[in-house]
């Protein structure tokens, strides 16, 4: 599936997510190379670092570390070095940085500071030559493309299974190696799953809810980032673990909840929660699983189904966004790149 003429860029970019993966997995020499230096430098703990979508990517790198590394993960908080001007110690680390732009200014200190202070820096990056790749120790450059509309897409979507990529190489998994090769002609298959039944729920919603677990939980927190941004519509991503203490009670009819599901151990709780949630007459979309309520091209592995799952829920919200008269290319007071220190 392509993007139409006269379409949003937004539109446009999602379209061009597959042949993105692809290229991107054509890059092994690159992925090997990383996975041999990481190897060698033996981290006892990574630490993630990125804001907005790139920090969400970070949700999800720290579920692949934890789970299929057994190491220690921590989210870093730039402003520690930015605004504090403190120096923690990165001795024995594996400091990650995720930014689409490459440009933001306290992404790039923050990983200038890790690499001062002893740690391995990794930049995940859509252009090799920016500001923040130069900087890094090693530069993972996911090679997407220009990226027009200020909502990141095709750029997020190939920062995670960059990351994806790297983890079975590092780990020399065949299995997982072998679904993240399946994922451009999946994504491609998800391009034409249809899910405006949830986007048009959302056009005169208050406010809506996104959840997940487990691998799943940076894809929720990603699409609630983009109907607020795109939508201009107060969104929260929250683990179904989660959602049923404090934000539970926010919940109504008039708030729709997007539910993600992968097929592992973490599908039985999210299953109670759906089905509790409409027990309670509540408004739920429910995608994955063999009772997926929305159109669904069927799972496959539990670590590629939430990434895969963010190209049907994009077309949704740019969709709805035009419906409303708003333009998803340019969402009101926001830029491309924030500078932030």
């Amino acid at each position: 599936m392509t993007a139409e003429p006269g379409q949003s860029a937004m539109a446009r970019e999602i379209a061009e997510i597959p042949a993105a993966a692809e290229r991107l997995l054509a890059e092994q020499e690159t992925f090997d190379r990383i996975a041999m230096r990481i190897r060698s430098a033996a981290p006892r703990v990574a630490v993630l670092c990125g804001r907005g979508s790139s920090g969400h990517v970070g949700v999800y790198l720290r579920y692949l570390f934890e789970t299929r590394v057994g190491m220690l993960v921590s989210a870093a908080a730039p402003s520690v070095m930015t605004a504090y001007r403190k120096r923690p110690d990165m001795h024995g680390a594996l400091f990650i940085v995720v930014s689409q732009s490459g440009h933001s200014p306290d992404l790039m200190v923050a990983t200038e500071v890790a690499r001062s202070l002893g740690a391995l820096t990794l930049a995940i990056v859509n252009d090799e030559a920016s500001p923040v790749a130069a900087v890094a120790d090693l530069v993972l450059a996911i090679g997407a493309g220009h990226e027009q509309a200020v909502a990141a897409t095709k750029t997020v979507v190939s920062s995670m299974i960059a990351g994806a990529r790297l983890l079975a190489t590092l780990t020399q998994d065949g299995s997982l190696l072998a679904a993240v090769l399946r994922l451009p002609v999946r994504l491609q298959q998800a391009l034409s799953c249809d899910w405006s039944t949830w986007g048009r729920s959302l056009e005169d919603a208050p406010a809506a809810f996104v959840t997940a677990r487990g691998y799943g939980l940076a894809t929720a927190r990603e699409i609630a980032l983009k109907l607020t941004e795109t939508l201009c519509l107060p969104a929260l991503g929250y683990s179904a673990a989660e959602l049923r203490h404090g934000p539970r009670a926010a919940i109504t009819p008039d708030t729709p909840v997007l539910v993600l599901r992968q097929e592992d151990e973490a599908a039985a709780m999210v299953d109670e929660l759906i089905r509790d949630l409409r027990e309670s007459g509540e408004t739920v979309f429910s995608a994955g699983g063999p009772h997926s309520g929305l159109p669904w091209i069927g799972d496959d592995d539990p670590i590629c189904d939430p990434v895969t799952m963010l190209v049907p829920a994009y077309r949704a919200i740019e969709q709805a966004a035009r419906r409303r008269g708003l333009d998803p290319d340019n969402p009101p007071h926001l830029g491309k790149v924030t500078r932030t220190l």
